[in-house]
């Protein structure tokens, strides 16, 4: 991927061994090469699973060769993604498991599933996942965090294959730079809890000032959190879940609605079981918060602004079975109008 010509003598001696090779004329970052990779194979290779692998001597071929089995055997329903997971056990260089480590309790936090290894190159993509991909925000090594947090959301599942740890001359080879791809990869963390934050802001200043002009904590919170919920929801659909445009737009509305009423109905619970306690104001709406923000997340992010599983041409997904068979039947269509007559058998 615009590597230049002093590597250019490890990818001819790809082309001679049979490999395909497809170059970028600059360097477009790891998640523009995969979505090259996928559009290439869904055009030449319909109803194929893929199989991607780092380039910095991680993954050896027996590893490799693991997920690869490990995507094959797979019938499970949903299309399920293959992790390789490292368990980053003995040697591991510093920035490594720093890293990953850093990176697995925020993605644990931001998409509620745990992950042991969100960082992995090696993964096992099943066909029915790939035309979703190409749609996976992000042009960099954020592109394949990006993939795991709306993961589900999108109607899939992701399962994990354990794999060695293998690190040539301490990861030397690896492009992945500590603080400006750390900052890339959680990036989409930030935009989920930013949106959180805001709410909170909104919600606390408007209830100290209602609270202040009216001297009502019922009706305050319930004017506070109005306001908060009217503006959790904007930012939530256009920037943290991107479900942009008029579609389904009602549905999500009246879900978002029933969700901020139930939440609101245990906001004034707690609140006025923790002032009727003593706890200050302040301290109190603290407290509250922090107990409901998990569940409304997860909440919305499952249920109001899941993400329908639909193709790229905004129809619904086919079943795994029936694509393949669809993928299948294309295939063969395209075969009968290339191979000549004569040389087709019985």
């Amino acid at each position: 991927d615009g590597s230049g010509s002093a590597f250019s003598g490890v990818f001819d001696e790809a082309a001679r061994e049979g490999a395909t090779v497809i170059t970028h004329s600059r360097n477009r970052g790891k998640g523009a090469a995969l979505k090259t990779g996928i559009r290439d194979i869904l055009a030449r290779f319909p109803g194929h699973d893929v199989v991607t692998a780092d380039a910095d001597g991680q993954h050896t071929v027996h590893d490799i060769q693991r997920v690869a089995d490990a995507l094959a055997s797979d019938v499970s329903h949903p299309p399920t993604l293959v992790l390789g997971a490292r368990a980053f056990h003995g040697t591991v260089p510093l920035r490594s498991r720093l890293g990953n480590s850093v990176a697995r309790r925020l993605f644990e936090i931001a998409a509620g599933w745990k992950a042991s290894d969100t960082q992995t190159g090696l993964r096992g993509i099943p066909a029915d996942m790939l035309p979703w991909l190409l749609n996976v925000p992000g042009e960099r090594f954020e592109y394949e965090t990006e993939m795991l947090l709306r993961l589900r959301s999108a109607g899939f599942e992701a399962r994990e294959v354990a794999v060695d740890t293998l690190y040539l001359e301490s990861n030397a080879s690896s492009h992945f730079r500590p603080f400006v791809d750390s900052v890339r990869v959680t990036a989409p963390l930030v935009v989920f809890a930013a949106s959180s934050l805001l709410a909170f802001l909104v919600d606390t200043i408007a209830l100290l000032v209602l609270t202040a002009l009216t001297g009502s904590l019922i009706g305050s919170i319930v004017g506070a959190r109005v306001l908060s919920a009217s503006v959790n929801f904007v930012v939530n659909r256009r920037f943290v879940f991107r479900r942009r445009g008029r579609q389904r737009i009602v549905a999500q509305g009246l879900g978002y609605t029933t969700l901020a009423l139930l939440l609101l109905g245990s906001n004034v619970v707690w609140m006025t079981f923790l002032t009727d306690l003593g706890l200050p104001l302040l301290a109190a709406k603290v407290v509250t918060e922090t107990v409901l923000a998990v569940t409304s997340y997860q909440v919305q992010r499952r249920v109001i602004f899941a993400r329908r599983r639909t193709g790229p041409d905004g129809r619904r997904r086919l079943a795994p079975s029936q694509e393949r068979q669809r993928s299948a039947e294309a295939l063969g269509a395209r075969m009968d109008l290339t191979i000549p007559r004569r040389e087709r058998t019985p």
